[in-house]
């Protein structure tokens, strides 16, 4: 028997593998599995180019026993390892074989290899839940085995051992924080979460007790089952995969009773190879507006699973897509835990977005019907996307949907492009907390007068939305709730007429609403109603200001509303008329606060109100 050191500064590293770089005590079985995946990898790859064919199945086998000693057992019939690469291997820390394998295939070779242990630390984390590991191992073409044995602290030990076949079986004697993995249920959970789609089969040994017809036990049964799938579906080919087939696939993974709206299946070859399976939910995720929404979409290399819980994997305005990306080369950090910041994950997640914008375009111009299911469930957060992803605003922006005041259902800003009267000059628009209220705005009243549509605008974030974007295809956004969205259509004698016929009443409303308002303007556009909020082009509209107040932003400085009055409605006149102070006071706030109710915002004190309303109505 050989007794070693381990190379390095082995106490300090193994510390930090064991209690630092690895999150979930769990992850040791997915990194020895992986490992035994790789290892029959390499096997299948000398086979083929020796022109050999394997005598037996290759895979993968689990065992275990209980008692007071407990042990795990992970075995395979791979590539195996000689001697000297048992001790370079595992008595070196973050050496990898693997890593040396890769170095030594020419580039095309590279591409077709399915190896993911590149930095040697994986084995490492069986010390987690061990307090000692023996692996045995026979190299490929070789009547030699070779045990090597570690308690995962200063040194190893290797001697000469007996296998029956090419190969290497791990032995991990489970310490107290690992005793809980000596158990089918357990094991078989955590194969079907991390390594149920690599290419190999695993198999479970076990005891099961038989029993009589009074439930006695009789005897014990040994068995053998494969525990995993070894198949990915999005690894096969598009014409091989029915409608059910995806369809399944999508209600078993993400516990959706509800067939999908639709999908998306892409495989990318070239620089960076990939695959992505998108699902689209029928109906959106509960947690959807959560701050603290789960991600939907699963991180896999070479169908080895990573992640389900990395939100960067596609930007915060698509959380509601369901689905897959299983990448040939990512890089990943040591522990395969935390996504790196690289390049090759920036390609992906770019090309990824672009991918489903384009397909919910052609599903647009395609199937308009269930584009409209898609946007009933889906439009808020693409509209997120207009101030998320500056990049792919364009498209974005052919892809959201408005209520409008000419047609029913649904609206595209191209569609209200060609609708447009000839001398029309800009998108009118109004937002508001519903379109159905929306509908019921006295603003409206003149834009039908002259046949210009006005699209409406019921989500709370449009009117932050909408005012960042600023144009489409060079047509101005013109919100009809501010107070330039005349000058469209008034000229400058008109307006300058209006002004000094009712300059007394506008400096009598004026004077009693003192800093409540910004500003009070005699109004050419009201016909049914006596008064209507506004602001200046350039300051937050009043229901912007809640939005703010709602989202924690109370920092900023309140802006005060304009107050464009109708100067015929008979309410207003009483006004213009009255010598009575304390009326004229009542009145003008009774106005104001009218129009800021109608705004769909509560006067900010109810009380008094209320008092001066009854005044007013007792006169």
């Amino acid at each position: 028997m050989e007794k070693r050191q381990f190379k390095t500064e082995v106490s300090d590293l193994l510390h930090l593998i064991i209690h630092s770089l690895y999150s979930h005590k769990e992850i040791f079985l997915r990194e020895l599995v992986s490992n035994a995946s790789d290892a029959l990898d390499k096997a299948k790859y000398k086979m083929l180019t020796e022109g050999n064919s394997p005598d037996q199945e290759l895979r993968i086998d689990i065992s275990f026993t209980e008692g007071d000693k407990r042990t795990l057992t992970i075995s395979d019939n791979g590539i195996g390892m000689t001697h000297d690469e048992l001790n370079e291997n595992l008595g070196t820390i973050a050496h990898s074989g693997t890593k040396q394998f890769l170095a030594n295939l020419t580039q095309d070779q590279k591409q077709n290899s399915n190896l993911i242990g590149q930095f040697g630390v994986g084995f490492y984390s069986a010390f987690m839940v061990a307090d000692k590991v023996e692996v045995t191992s026979r190299a490929y073409g070789s009547t030699e085995a070779w045990k090597w044995s570690s308690d995962g602290h200063e040194k190893y030990t290797i001697e000469e051992a007996q296998l029956d076949h090419t190969g290497t079986q791990i032995v991990l004697y489970l310490n107290d924080e690992g005793k809980e993995y000596a158990n089918r249920w357990q094991i078989e959970q955590l194969i079907k979460q991390y390594s149920d789609h690599i290419a190999y089969p695993i198999f479970l040994a076990y005891d099961q007790n038989t029993y009589d017809d009074k439930y006695n036990v009789t005897g014990t049964e040994h068995k053998v089952e494969q525990i995993n799938t070894a198949a990915a579906l999005w690894t096969r080919s598009k014409s091989e995969l029915t409608e059910k087939d995806y369809n399944d696939f999508y209600k078993n993974s993400w516990y959706d009773t509800e067939d999908p709206l639709f999908y998306i299946h892409t495989k990318a070859e070239g620089a960076t190879e990939y695959t992505t399976l998108f699902y689209i939910p029928t109906k959106a995720p509960a947690d959807m507006y959560h701050a603290d929404y789960k991600s939907g979409v699963k991180l896999y290399v070479k169908r080895v699973y990573i992640t389900d819980d990395e939100k960067e994997l596609l930007p915060s305005y698509l959380r509601f897509v369901r689905g897959i990306i299983d990448s040939e080369d990512l890089p990943l950090n040591v522990s395969r835990e935390i996504l790196q910041q690289n390049r090759v994950m920036a390609n992906i997640r770019n090309a990824s977005v672009k991918k489903l914008l384009s397909e919910f375009k052609k599903l647009a111009d395609q199937n308009p019907d269930l584009y409209s299911k898609f946007i009933e469930q889906y439009n808020r957060p693409l509209k997120e996307g207009l101030y998320q992803d500056f990049a792919n605003r364009d498209e974005l922006l052919g892809l959201v949907r408005f209520k409008s005041t000419s047609v029913d259902g649904w609206t595209s800003l191209d569609a209200y492009k060609e609708r447009m009267t000839a001398d029309q000059k800009a998108i009118y628009y109004l937002a508001g907390a519903d379109s159905e209220a929306l509908k019921k705005s006295p603003l409206l009243a003149m834009y039908r007068e002259k046949g210009i549509e006005v699209l409406l605008m019921g989500d709370d974030i449009d009117d932050l939305v909408i005012s960042g974007v600023g144009k489409f295809k060079d047509l101005e956004f013109k919100a009809i709730n501010k107070s330039g969205a005349m000058d469209d259509f008034e000229s400058a004698d008109d307006k300058k007429k209006a002004e000094e016929e009712n300059k007394g009443l506008v400096e009598k409303v004026k004077k009693a609403l003192g800093d409540r308002v910004k500003e009070v303007k005699s109004s050419t556009r009201l016909s049914d109603v006596a008064a209507v909020v506004v602001t200046d082009d350039y300051d937050p509209t009043v229901r912007m200001q809640q939005l703010f107040k709602a989202m924690g932003q109370d920092t900023f400085e309140k802006v005060a509303p304009i107050l464009e009055i109708n100067p015929s409605d008979p309410f207003v006149k009483r006004i213009a008329d009255s010598s009575d102070d304390s009326f004229v006071s009542d009145a003008s706030s009774i106005l104001l606060d009218q129009a800021l109710i109608a705004e769909g915002v509560l006067p900010e004190d109810p009380a008094e109100f209320a008092a001066k309303l009854h005044r007013i109505l007792a006169q």
